[in-house]
Order: structure tokens, then C-alpha cells, then sequence
């Protein structure tokens, strides 16, 4: 492993960080030497991160082999049509969104977003397009963020303008379920956990204070539409930019995977830091497969030094 010169505030735990990240192959120097490179060679680079780069924080991604969500459980995502018109789901989704929402909203970033950050700040990274919807980038400093797929950390009403921050609703939550209580031992990538249907029978729906219409966290649901002037916005960055970085996302889902076809289009350079396959592997210059966490830190180092 590289030495890492940088202090990073905020790390979680060895043994958190391991839970999640799947088997994979340390760094090789010449992978450094090719991604330094890469950094060099392109003044302006947008950084796209997907699940992968949480991985390290204790947030398990959908996908990887052996520890992801997937592999770990039967469970699948809320689908948004779901939501939309079934109050038994919002039930469920908000009665373990409310049990898991103090620990997922108390993970801090890691080494990966401190890198990233510190990117930005000597101007080398011009923006970051992120799948997660953890917050992590902001809790770790960085700016000129496009949350691609929402954030959790934001509520808002299906039927009026009403909105409120998820801290703000936890606390309305806890007065109509005091006794709601639960033990888990996963967290999922959107921040809630499993419970016994006993417990989702008992849970009151919080509902907009306005118009008494269904609240929804503001995160693009499987099924959903990335808004379009968000799609927009993106776009900009991405054609504004010199290069490609994405960092822990197999890019199998087909927003994020556009942008890589419009980088291809537009003839940016491209890399990927990832631990497994991704959709675009065969359409780009560079891929390195290993964490994200394991060469970043001193990759950064190299380049800021």
C-alpha cells in the first residue's frame, strides 16, 4: 500500500471500512504511474463516483460479489411507481428509513472524498457528479457538487412545493413513533434497514403538514427520471471538462452511463478506478481495478505536491 501523507479527518473505522469492500487486488505502481498521468494530462476533470467510493465509509453498494446488498439479501430497492401509489409501501420505506436514519446520517467520508476535495481545491477537479445519495462529498468539503440521483437528506411533498430537511422530519417522526425501536446489522445504500412487519404495521406515515399529500425523499427512485435540468447541467460539466474520472461505479445504470458516451463523443479522456467490471470498460483508455482508497490518497499527493 502507498504511504499516505495527507491527515484525513473523519475516517470510520478499519473494521467498518472492510465490511462492504469487495475482494479485490492492491495497487500496482504502474497503476499509480498511469493515473497520475492521466491527472497531469487534463487541466479539468469531472469526477463521477458512484456507490463504490461509500463502500469504504460502511455503506454497502446494490451490486458488488459476496458484500453487496444484492448478494447479502433478498431485498430490492423501492420502486418508484411503488411509492407513488401505495401508502402499505410508503409505510415500509419510511419505518426503515426512520430506524436507520441516525446511523446512516452519522457515517462520515473517507480517504476518497478527502482526495477528492483536495483536488478541487488546487483546481484540478472542476466538478463531481455523484450516484450516492449519502452527502458524503459535502460532509467532506467539496463543492460544484450534481447529485445525479438525489439526496436523502431532503424531503419533499408529492402533491405541493412543501419541503423539509430530513433532520427536521426525523425529529417529527420520533413524536408519532416513540416506541418504534429496532436491532440491524445492515444498513442499505438509501439509508434504511430491515424490520419485522409488525414493526411497519405500527409505524405512522409522516405526511406534508400543507396538503396532508405522501412525502418522498428526494432521491430518484428506481423506475424515476433523472430531472431534466439536472440531465442538463451535467451535460454542461461534462463538456466543459478536459476529462473523465469516474471513481466506484460500474456504471451500469444508464444515467450515469451517458455521460460516459457523451465524454466519448466529444472525445474527452477518459479513466475509471474500480474495483470490478463496469459498462464502459471496453470503451475506454484507462481502467485500473483495485480501491479506490488504496492509491487515491497518494495519487493526490503526487499531483498537489
Amino acid at each position: 500500500m502507498f504511504p499516505i501523507r495527507f491527515i484525513f479527518p473523519h475516517l470510520t473505522s478499519f473494521k467498518r471500512q472492510i465490511v462492504y469492500v469487495p475482494k479485490h487486488k492492491p495497487p500496482e505502481q504502474k497503476d499509480l504511474e498511469k493515473l497520475k498521468d492521466f491527472l497531469l494530462r487534463n487541466e479539468k476533470i469531472l469526477v463521477l463516483t458512484g456507490a463504490g467510493i461509500s463502500t469504504e465509509s460502511g455503506i454497502p453498494d446494490y451490486r458488488s460479489e459476496e458484500v453487496g446488498l444484492y448478494a447479502r439479501s433478498n431485498h430490492k430497492p423501492v420502486q418508484y411507481q411503488e411509492f407513488v401509489k401505495y401508502p402499505k409501501v410508503r409505510q415500509r420505506y419510511w419505518a426503515r428509513n426512520f430506524v436507520g436514519w441516525p446511523r446512516f446520517s452519522k457515517i462520515e467520508p473517507n480517504a476518497t472524498h478527502i482526495s477528492i476535495k483536495n483536488l478541487q481545491q488546487i483546481g484540478k477537479v472542476t466538478a463531481v457528479v455523484t450516484q450516492n445519495v449519502d452527502r458524503l462529498h459535502h460532509k467532506a468539503g467539496s463543492h460544484n457538487i450534481i447529485e445525479l440521483h438525489g439526496t436523502g437528506y431532503i424531503v419533499k411533498c408529492l402533491k405541493c412545493p412543501y419541503e423539509i430537511d430530513r433532520e427536521d422530519l426525523q425529529v417529527e417522526l420520533l413524536k408519532n413513533n416513540p416506541d418504534m425501536k429496532s436491532t440491524f446489522s445492515m444498513i442499505r445504500p438509501d439509508g434504511d434497514v430491515e424490520l419485522t412487519q409488525e414493526q411497519v404495521d405500527k409505524f405512522r406515515t409522516p405526511l406534508c403538514p400543507k396538503c396532508e399529500g405522501p412525502l418522498k425523499p428526494d432521491i430518484v427512485f428506481f423506475g424515476d427520471n433523472v430531472p431534466k435540468q439536472r440531465v442538463e447541467q451535467v451535460r454542461h460539466e461534462v463538456s466543459s471538462s478536459d476529462g473523465i474520472f469516474v471513481l466506484g461505479s460500474s456504471l451500469t445504470v444508464y444515467s450515469s452511463y451517458r455521460i460516459i458516451l457523451q465524454a466519448k463523443e466529444e472525445n474527452k479522456n477518459i479513466a475509471i478506478l474500480n474495483i470490478g467490471p463496469t459498462r464502459a470498460d471496453d470503451i475506454v483508455e484507462l481502467k485500473v481495478s483495485t480501491k479506490c482508497g488504496d492509491i487515491l490518497p497518494e495519487l493526490c499527493n503526487s499531483v498537489c505536491t
